[in-house]
């Protein structure tokens, strides 16, 4: 019998692969890449037509040796890893290592080894797997210089400009091709906001009533059939006054019917836009969950693991005449032929897709939410849910409403006549939102229009007059991006590609060039800081037109249309000249100093804004004779910080999408998934979320200002409201005398690790410390002079503090404190 050795990616897609295809296969896991450029240099050769020197990751070094035993006893090598850009680099290392690389001068003997082929398929199910393997073809070598070009393009940027960042700004920082892209975006997002000026405007509605139910609410559209604008109270005055008394009478009655296509089946950038809004799922945990669902499930009886979706990395909306004639069956089948259209929904993918696989969709729209329940986690189930939604109802016919517009008009004093109009739609067949109704970023008119309902009038009609209401407000700066806009922005400026969105949002995070509070992107001081710099010297590099292009060069690579090599010679060029101008003139942000209007306290020097390894703060110009600092507070008003004061009014996790709650631990408050135990998901505050101070009715002891409670590191706590210029700190008391000296007073303080502890407030003269709360109690066993609080599984316990007496009893507390519940 013939023995193949098949390699793919994953062994969860091993296993799910290996059931196809029968005792002839044997199927293992590559675990992703086995060859990468070393971190430990450039490791690209500029001079050899940027040759990449790749070398076997350390780490598979044994995966290797055994792949490489395994090929030496079968008849064919197959190479299954995913079907994109990165899974055919994988292949072509395989094929490498697995071929070996013969001594220079000597011919390759072909025939000497087994045939290496490479299979492709967009759902791992039996019958996608067959054919695949029916038709084997060899490493797409179009496929990996793409991937090689977009390593090579990476690794002279990161390489070359982040060398820069460390001696201007810090060591450890890097910059992106791309990132730095979404940085920028996020930063010019921010400054766009903090530069906006709002302006007022005002609206008038109208509230009238007609011969029958409901009341009619218009507003004023149009004066003299000219749109009309209200800019101040006194405008808004001057309209209500001159239609004060007047008549509203029906101008028209429009009714035309108005029909809502579907949406499109998913692709990468939509699943992951619709998962932020609808489960409040990170873009990461999103492609995580969909990974899992595309290599395989066990989902009990004769179908055992199963791939429950196709592959969740494309830009195209195509899907096969399989699929949609399963799905236009079961539509039928299920919600019956009025919502099956006549023929297939087609959908245009956008002008630079790719189109190299299907939409995101089910393997098979037969296997319905409800029958993978008990089979799934409940992420993945909501996950499933989302695409097997938006796969059926792409395929349903459009739902179509009744609409209707009502022009009232009024006359007015001065002679003009004043349109208020009202718009309202009524579902006459819900078509496709039977089943989904997307997310949206803003608010929808149509589902507002649906909300309003309208009386029956006709025209010529007089209407009852029962107030008018003008209203006051301002226009809005634009929002900040939160998940799922800037995977759209992104994707509308053609920055990045499906496989990349999710990297990119995690890069910028966990480099603190931005952070995510409420759900929303707020750059730090180091992102503005680094992205200022960047396009300082590089400004062509990482403009969003030109990173756009270099997506395009690396498509046309991948097409066969032009040399890599070209594509990155090109690129060096312009490139070296703008590294040679940063080396000479990008700002060295360590040296500078920013003049203040403070004095030092110590020696009475001017102080200034400097910049150090954990941001600006403010120092003396004494120094180093004086080294007085200060921390730079918000206050300062020449100082860039991000205005933190707009929040979601809701929390959510980043993993599960449940809300999260705000909750009080050993080390003070931090928010907690209400998931939990099933998610335990915890986030620390962010500024914008930190509890402000509290003014409390009582005098600080030493300068006579008020005193506030404040919320630091480790929890709630007193202090003067005058710091830094008096640094008092009320110490916590908890009414017990201190049981050695008996003249102080025991106080609850912390420990350099945060633990809570309790001692005499009349240290160093009395050392009494205790782990547990002191309670005022002599010990009935051993007479000691006092018991402690202890909190166990079983419950509230006071406890003899010495270690030879056993005593024990249960007590009952208000709430037992927070960190011993932890605990």
């Amino acid at each position: 019998m013939a023995r193949n050795l098949v390699i793919v990616e994953s062994p969860a897609k091993a296993k799910t692969i290996g059931k196809y295809l029968g005792k002839s296969f044997v199927v293992k896991a590559s675990l992703g890449h086995v060859k990468d450029l070393p971190k430990k240099d450039l490791s690209v050769d500029v001079d050899n037509d940027f040759t990449p020197v790749y070398e076997v990751i350390e780490g598979k070094k044994k995966l290797i040796a055994e792949l490489k035993a395994e090929a030496k006893k079968s008849d064919a090598i197959y190479l299954a890893a995913d079907p994109d850009r990165e899974g055919e680099a994988i292949c072509y290392h395989l094929q490498e290592e697995l071929q070996g690389t013969p001594a220079k001068g000597a011919k390759k003997d072909a025939a000497a080894g087994p045939k290496i082929f490479r299979v492709m398929f967009n759902e791992i199910t039996k019958s996608a797997i067959q054919k695949a393997f029916e038709k084997p073809a060899p490493v797409n070598l179009h496929l990996v210089d793409a991937q090689q070009a977009r390593r090579v393009l990476d690794r002279l940027v990161g390489y070359k400009i982040s060398p820069l960042l460390w001696d201007k700004v810090r060591r450890g920082l890097s910059a992106g091709r791309v990132q730095t892209v979404a940085l920028r975006m996020i930063v010019d997002r921010e400054r766009e906001i903090r530069a906006f000026v709002k302006q007022e405007y005002w609206t008038i509605d109208a509230n009238l009533s007609a011969k029958k139910p409901p009341q009619l609410s218009a507003h004023l559209a149009k004066k003299d059939d000219a749109n009309v604008e209200i800019k101040d109270q006194a405008g808004a005055q001057a309209i209500v006054d001159t239609l004060d008394g007047t008549e509203y009478k029906v101008r028209s009655v429009t009714n035309r019917e108005k029909k809502r296509n579907p949406v499109p089946p998913f692709i990468t950038s939509t699943l992951q836009q619709e998962a932020s809004r609808k489960l409040r799922f990170s873009v990461k945990r999103t492609m995580m969950l969909a990974q899992k669902l595309y290599e395989g499930v066990e989902i009990g009886g004769e179908d055992g693991t199963v791939g429950l979706i196709s592959y969740m990395r494309t830009d195209s909306t195509r899907v096969s005449n399989d699929a949609l004639d399963e799905v236009r069956a079961m539509i039928e089948s299920r919600y019956g032929a009025d919502y099956r259209p006549a023929q297939p929904n087609t959908y245009k993918s956008k002008k630079d897709a790719q189109d190299a696989h299907e939409a995101i969709r089910p393997t098979s729209a037969m296997r319905t939410p409800e029958s993978l329940e008990k089979f799934l986690a409940e992420d993945e189930m909501k996950l499933y849910k989302l695409i097997w939604v938006r796969f059926v109802a792409s395929q349903m016919t459009p739902a179509v409403f009744d609409q209707t517009t009502i022009d009232v008009a009024a006359k007015g004093k001065d002679g003009s006549t004043y349109i208020f109009r009202a718009t309202g739609s009524v579902p006459k067949f819900d078509g496709f939102l039977k089943v989904y109704q997307e997310g949206k970023d803003e608010k929808d008119e149509e589902d507002e229009e649906l909300k309003n309902k309208l009386p029956a009038v006709t025209e010529g009609e007089l209407l009852k007059f029962k107030a008018i209401l003008p209203e006051q407000h301002f226009t809005e700066p634009p929002p900040r991006f939160n998940e799922a806009t800037l995977v759209k922005a992104l994707e509308m400026d053609g920055v990045g590609r499906p496989s990349t969105y999710a990297s990119i949002l995690s890069t910028i995070q966990e480099r603190e060039y931005v952070r995510k509070e409420g759900g929303k992107f707020y750059p730090t001081e180091l992102g503005m800081v680094v992205t200022d710099l960047l396009l300082e010297s590089f400004d062509d590099l990482f403009d969003v037109t030109y990173t756009a292009r270099m997506e395009a060069s690396l498509d046309d690579i991948e097409e066969g249309k032009i040399d890599w090599r070209i594509a990155m010679s090109e690129f060096y060029e312009r490139f070296q000249k703008d590294l040679a101008h940063a080396e000479r003139h990008m700002t060295d942000i360590k040296r500078m100093e920013r003049p203040t209007d403070f004095i030092c306290d110590k020696c009475g020097k001017p102080m200034v804004i400097k910049w150090g390894k954990h941001g600006s703060f403010v120092a003396c110009t004494g120094y180093p004779e004086c080294k007085s600092t200060r921390e730079l507070t918000v206050d300062l008003p020449d100082i860039d910080k991000a205005d933190i004061s707009e929040q979601d009014e809701q929390e959510y996790c980043p993993n599960c999408g449940r809300p999260m709650v705000l909750k009080k631990g050993r080390f003070g408050q931090f928010l907690a998934c209400t998931g939990y135990p099933d998610c335990k998901t915890t986030k620390q505050l962010g500024e914008g979320q930190k509890p402000k101070d509290v003014p409390l009715d009582e005098k600080c002891p030493q300068c006579e200002n008020q005193l506030v409670k404040k919320y630091g590191r480790y929890g709630e706590f007193v202090a003067c409201s005058n710091y830094p210029t008096c640094k008092y700190v009320k110490q916590k008391t908890i009414g017990v005398k201190c049981p050695n000296c008996t003249e102080g007073e025991i106080v609850e303080r912390r420990s350099k690790r945060g633990k809570t502890f309790f001692g005499c407030n009349r240290y160093p003269e009395c050392d009494f410390v205790a782990w547990g709360k002191p309670i005022p109690e002599p010990c009935p066993d051993c007479g000691g002079g006092y018991l402690i609080e202890k909190y166990l599984k079983a419950g509230a316990f006071a406890q003899c503090p010495n270690k030879e007496c056993k005593f024990k009893k249960p007590i009952e507390v208000e709430a037992a404190a927070p960190e011993a519940v932890q605990a």
